[in-house]
Order: structure tokens, then C-alpha cells, then sequence
């Protein structure tokens, strides 16, 4: 019998409290926004996979952090079903406090000088093709985690030289240089997700400058025009059509080339609010729109996530980028 699950995001921590790792302390002023029901087209099955199992041993065993599980993310059945995994390094505690966000807040510990090695160990067990490196946010490093973000891609390349790197990083907020020193490693791709409209940043993502992460997508693809960038944004916060449309113009404004777009899912009830759950074929009329504009490679659905299919739709962009341009390019 298969089983049928809203999500496979972690507990709300009023269930089931720590007193000495509370999970959301700094979200615990805000009032309690109750738990809508998902409409039947984002339930998920639940994982049944031995690979599943597989992939959370080899996770476990090099004591890394996975986005998949701290963001709870709905497709982390069927991506470790696959040894399809996102490693988020830097810790599991970040120095921000989105409202749409499940990752812990605080102050993070000392950066493990010992991840890199470990990340790229577990990259080469699980035989990657493809993987995904993102991180918390750390304001209180003085390059914002950048020359990890180095150390860590130059792991993968030298036990995993077949394998392509894309990074998912924070903006990098007042760290001057911190975007040179992820570009110079060269990822294959550079993701950074504007997350949601401007009119909602004061809200749903306090600590960060909407216009900032334009500009810092726009400076990767100056310092390195092979490389791909990419960028994702939640819908279903308050966000009006025309706010949708204005944010891909920005994004190809700034040659970003590939866009996904999600349905954001509550966490818990202290976290925002949904304001909407919108329907397939809204999704898929934004992606018809984003085409249209020039984006090489879109997904938009429910339950698309930054790095679901992340190693497919890696492939995707190449061929529309030897489509468009020619093998030559990049």
C-alpha cells in the first residue's frame, strides 16, 4: 500500500520542544498563523526506497547536513530514492530569521575545516553526476563563508572530476569579494534565490535587499560568462500576477538563465503564513511567460525546489544554451 503524506517537513517544535536546542526561538514573538490543508496536487508519497535508507547512511556516516532535511523539503522522498542529495555546508544554525524559512536561527559554531573532504568523500560514494552545494547565511564571517564555498568545490573536483558543481549561495551581504572568490572556483552553475518579490522582502525575508541579489546575480555572469546562473522565487505569499512578471524581467535584466518558481509551504505555525495555493495551470502559464522572455531553462510547478532535478535540468541548459548559441558557446 503506498502511502499518501502532506509533506515530509520536520515537526512543529511546540510538539516536541528541546530545551537545550530550541528550533525557532526568534520566531516565537510572532503570532500563530494556522496550517492550511494542502490541495490534493502537492501531497506526496512517502519514502519506501532501500536506496533511501542507503543515501541517509552515507549521509550520517560523513556527519554532513543536508538542505533536503533542515528545509524539509516535499521532494526529499523521491530525490534519496535516486542518491540525489544537497549538501548544505557551514552549519545547521543561520544568523537570519526568514519568515518562510525552517532552518534553525542563532549563532552559528566555528566553520569545519574538515567538510570539504568529507562532502567530497560522500559525492564520490554516492557516484554523483551532478550535486548541489548551498548554505546557511553566515553575517558573522568576515568573507560570509565564500572560501568555504571554494574549498568545498575544489573537494569535488579533485575526487570527483566528472562531476558538475552547482552552488547555492547566500547573497553575501556587505562581505566585499566574497562573489569573486565562489566564482573563481568555478562552479558550473551559480544560484542565488531572490525567494520572493520585492513588496514582501520587509516580511518574508527581513535581513536581505532585494535589488542587492539582482546585482549580485548580474555580477556573476560578468565575472564569468560560461557559467550558468540561476534563481528561484516562492509563489503563494501575497504576491500580485504583475509582481511575478516585473521580478523575471529584473532576473533577465540581470542574464540570469534559468528561473524556478515553487509553492511555498508553511513549516510550522510560527512561520508566514500561506496566502494561496496556486494551481497547476497557473504554474504553468508563468513558465510559458518566462520562456517567452528569454530564460534558457524554466521550471515552475507546485513542488518544484531549487535543486529538484537539479542534475537533469543541468543538462537541459546545456543543450538550449548549444541550441540558442552554437556548441561554441560557454
Amino acid at each position: 500500500m503506498v502511502t499518501i503524506v502532506d509533506t515530509l517537513s520536520k515537526p512543529d517544535p511546540d510538539a516536541a520542544k528541546s530545551p537545550e536546542r530550541p528550533r525557532h526561538p526568534e520566531k516565537a514573538h510572532r503570532p500563530d498563523n494556522p496550517i492550511q490543508r494542502k490541495p490534493k496536487w502537492i501531497r506526496v508519497k512517502a519514502p519506501t526506497s532501500p536506496v533511501y535508507r542507503e543515501t541517509i547512511d552515507i549521509v550520517r556516516e560523513n556527519k554532513l547536513v543536508t538542505v533536503c532535511e533542515e528545509a524539509g523539503c516535499p521532494n526529499i522522498g523521491e530525490c534519496w530514492s535516486k542518491k540525489h542529495a544537497s549538501f548544505m555546508i557551514l552549519g545547521d544554525t543561520c544568523t537570519r530569521a526568514c519568515a518562510f524559512c525552517n532552518v534553525r536561527t542563532g549563532m552559528p559554531g566555528p566553520v569545519d575545516d574538515g567538510e570539504p573532504e568529507r562532502i567530497a568523500e560522500a559525492v564520490a560514494a554516492m557516484g554523483l553526476n551532478h550535486v548541489v552545494i548551498t548554505s546557511v547565511d553566515r553575517d558573522d564571517l568576515d568573507d560570509g563563508g565564500a572560501t568555504h564555498f571554494a574549498n568545498v568545490i575544489k573537494a569535488i573536483r579533485k575526487g570527483s572530476p566528472g562531476t558538475t558543481v552547482e552552488v547555492l549561495t547566500p547573497d553575501f551581504l556587505r562581505k566585499e569579494g566574497a562573489l569573486e572568490i565562489v566564482v573563481e572556483a568555478k562552479p558550473d552553475v551559480f544560484n542565488h534565490n531572490m525567494e520572493t518579490v520585492p513588496s514582501k522582502y520587509l516580511k518574508v525575508r527581513p535581513g536581505a535587499r532585494y535589488f542587492h541579489s539582482i546585482r549580485l546575480l548580474q555580477r556573476a555572469k560578468e565575472l564569468d560568462a560560461s557559467m550558468f546562473t540561476k534563481s528561484g522565487m516562492m509563489v503563494g505569499l501575497g504576491e500580485e500576477r504583475n509582481e511575478v512578471l516585473q521580478l523575471m524581467d529584473d532576473l533577465r535584466t540581470a542574464d540570469v538563465d534559468f528561473l524556478t518558481i515553487g509553492q511555498y509551504l508553511q513549516p510550522t505555525k510560527k512561520h508566514h503564513a500561506v496566502m494561496s495555493f496556486v494551481t497547476p495551470e497557473d504554474f504553468k502559464a508563468y513558465e510559458r511567460i518566462a520562456y517567452a522572455k528569454g530564460f534558457l531553462k524554466v521550471s515552475s510547478s507546485p513542488l518544484t525546489r531549487s535543486s529538484h532535478h537539479a542534475g537533469e535540468d543541468f543538462a537541459d541548459l546545456r543543450r538550449a544554451r548549444e541550441a540558442k548559441f552554437g556548441k561554441s558557446a560557454g
